[in-house]
């Protein structure tokens, strides 16, 4: 059979960017193709070029310090014939780029205008491209929504992006890149910290979207669970480079690539040991000073006495304390808590109704022990950490930590309560001052506490917990924007150990990490565990994570805990429909379930589904 024409064809394509130490290569000389109808996925670490690539295809990279420095881009489409998108006027690319070419940003917060309603947002797009008028654009955009499956159409349309969640917001994002049927629709982590039933839904429209209007998809990701489910091929990027590529089954059964092999091993999944040794991408590959790489050599290690002893000791400790701990009365005591927001409408504010965040919750944690929090967007998850913490006041209820009750505190009281009691938040970059040094911003709760004679040995046990969590004692001095996502986050965990906690409340602390970040940083909680004896309330929207990091599971929804177990009850014998339906949209990405989802592909393709 002839080799269909690809519809985008990407050849020795260089991008750079000119920094203070010299030319950076973010993408150096790749080459690719995307068929219409196909969906690509490009895989790797931050900072491996897979974002920067698909900003040059959209030409969004194109003035100092970034530039385009080589290569072709071949697209064909009806409309304009054959062109390089390279080479053509920004005006003629203009009308390419939003119309035949649309991208769904990873960032829908800081990728929506804030002073313009969601819905106008996108009419625009209508009215930039297209001669509909503005009742008919509307009319469309509000279809486009119903499409994108987001509540209330039309109520969203006249909403502000802070006034709807996380996921509704990359549902506009996926409505907006919809709305003039490209050719290609690129997709930038379009479900990064989405939950997996959303993120299920999402995949799911982009697909339906594929097959209906025959649009070729580039699907960037990190996460290879999501690959699996969606993409026909897989292009492995690392440090600019494509290392790999070819069709899904083949990646995932059979990688050729030290890289690849090592990011499908990072994975947490559901039959991974848990709070086992994850391994990292540095335990599959080695790089000479040339850059070179070389898969490494699994070494033979030999213990010595004194290790096995050392182990052994360590182990019996570990079951001793866990054992001791169970006798123990809980750390932590939560009874009927419920938080409420009050809806308030009218001149004068009066309030109509409540939000149930939480709903008349109770559990109780052991010393040592960790909790899993799960549920979709929405559920509460996040409001009732806060309130553990009284960073949001309770509406009701009773919260019991070390034998004091926290929502009956006083101001005083509370700020010291809180150095047993920390929380290690979602973003990382904007949990650290910016004007602050990483060193100060370690120290700082030590100052607050007033721990430590001086600052002298204040920075000695900086520099202790920097090395601890795996960074150098020279970062000390340095600022957060100079370290990346999962380095940020390391630093946030060494200031929450700043004060020797008790317990740990860890929310979406992995989330938008790579998978062998991610892994790095789940090995060091549990090392930090077992040699504190922390207690960890462990948030996550990510099932499998929180299968390998839990002792027990809460399963939260509309505000109250449905459902709780072990890691094995749940993923075993899940008791209600809601925990069921959690489980089942997790991504697998084992053989038996990629190769389910490429045939459903074919016969989604051949119009039999």
């Amino acid at each position: 059979m002839p080799v269909p024409t690809p519809i985008l064809q990407i050849q020795d394509l260089e991008t750079t960017f000119s920094t203070r130490h010299g030319i950076v290569k973010a993408v150096d000389n790749i080459s690719f193709e995307i068929h219409a109808g196909e969906t690509v996925a490009i895989v790797g670490e931050s900072g491996s070029g897979k974002s920067v690539t698909a900003l040059s295809v959209m030409r969004l990279i194109n003035t100092p310090p970034g530039r385009i420095a080589g290569g072709i881009a071949i697209f064909r489409s009806e409309k304009f014939g054959e062109v390089d998108l390279f080479q053509l006027p920004e005006k003629q690319m203009q009308q390419i780029r939003g119309n035949e070419i649309s991208m769904i940003f990873q960032e829908p917060m800081s990728s929506l205008n804030p002073v313009y309603t969601c819905g106008i947002q996108v009419a625009e797009v209508l009215l930039l491209h297209t001669n509909l008028t503005e009742k008919v654009a509307k009319e469309h955009t509000i279809a486009l929504f119903e499409k994108a499956k987001l509540p209330r159409p039309a109520k969203i349309f006249d909403a502000y992006p802070h006034e709807i969640s996380g996921g509704q917001k990359q549902r506009v994002m996926i409505a907006m890149a919809m709305a003039c049927e490209p050719s290609i629709l690129i997709a930038d982590e379009p479900t990064t910290a989405l939950d997996v039933t959303v993120q299920a839904r999402m995949l799911q429209l982009i697909d339906e979207m594929r097959v209906k209007e025959n649009t070729a998809v580039l699907f960037i990701t990190h996460d290879l669970g999501v690959v699996a489910e969606i993409a026909d091929r897989i292009l492995v990027m690392y440090k600019g480079k494509l290392v790999e590529q070819g069709k899904v089954m083949d990646i995932f059964t059979n990688p050729q690539h030290p890289y690849t092999k090592g990011l499908l091993a990072c994975r947490p999944t559901l039959s991974a040991k848990p709070q086992g040794i994850l391994p990292t991408v540095s335990d599959f590959l080695q790089e000479d000073e040339y850059g070179n790489i070389t898969e490494r050599k699994k070494e033979v290690y030999a213990p010595s006495l004194a290790d096995v002893v050392n182990e052994y000791v360590g182990t019996v400790a570990n079951i001793k304390y866990q054992q001791e701990s169970k006798q123990k009365p809980p750390l932590l005591q939560v009874e009927n808590l419920k938080v409420y927001f009050p809806i308030k409408k009218g001149l004068f504010g009066r309030t109509t109704d409540y939000v149930k965040a939480v709903d008349g919750v109770s559990f109780k944690v052991k010393p040592g022990e960790t909790i899993g929090l799960v549920g979709e967007s929405g559920c509460g998850k996040t409001t009732l950490g806060r309130t553990l913490l009284r960073l949001i006041e309770p509406t009701e209820g009773r919260i019991i930590f070390n034998g004091h009750d926290i929502a009956q505190l006083s101001s005083e009281e509370l700020r010291k309560s809180r150095r047993d009691f920390q929380m290690i938040f979602q973003d990382p970059y904007a949990s650290l001052n910016p004007m602050h040094t990483v060193g100060e911003a370690i120290m700082e709760p030590m100052h607050v506490h007033k721990l430590y004679a001086n600052d002298k040995e204040r920075k000695a046990k900086a520099m202790e917990l920097l090395e601890k969590v795996g960074l150098m004692p020279e970062h000390f001095q340095r600022y957060p924007h100079e370290f990346s996502g999962g380095q940020r986050q390391r630093i946030c965990i060494a200031r929450a150990l700043a004060l020797q906690p008790k317990c740990i409340i860890c929310d979406e602390s992995v989330s938008a990490l790579d998978v062998s970040v991610q892994a790095q940083v789940l090995n060091l909680l549990n090392k930090l565990k077992q040699e504190f004896h922390i207690t960890y309330i462990f948030i996550t929207h990510d099932l499998s994570v929180a299968k390998y990091m839990s002792d027990r599971i809460l399963v939260m929804n509309k505000g109250r805990i449905v459902e709780s177990g072990t890691p094995e009850q749940l993923y075993r014998h899940p008791q209600q429909e809601y925990t069921r339906t959690l489980i089942n949209a997790i991504p697998k990405g084992e053989p038996e379930d990629i190769l389910k989802a490429q045939e459903r592909r074919v016969a989604m393709r051949n119009g039999v589904l």
